[in-house]
């Protein structure tokens, strides 16, 4: 191999890695997320919205009204 390559190879003493932590860090927020995500899904799914009709449209109006 070429030196210089044998040098980019090579372990470096000084070189900061995440490791264990960064890994474990990294999961943590991964779960947070999933966490969070499937907690907002439950919540929005106990909301009962129903929308307004739009107001340049009498004839959707007056069908709904009709079906009540």
């Amino acid at each position: 191999m070429h030196p210089a390559a044998t040098a980019l190879l090579a372990l470096d003493q000084n070189k900061v890695t995440p490791g264990i932590l960064g890994f474990l860090v990294f999961a943590a927020l991964g779960a947070g997320t999933w966490w969070i995500l499937k907690s907002m899904n439950r919540s929005l799914g106990k909301v009962d919205f129903v929308e307004e009709p739009e107001a340049g449209a009498p004839e959707a109006a007056a069908s709904a009204e009709s079906k009540k």
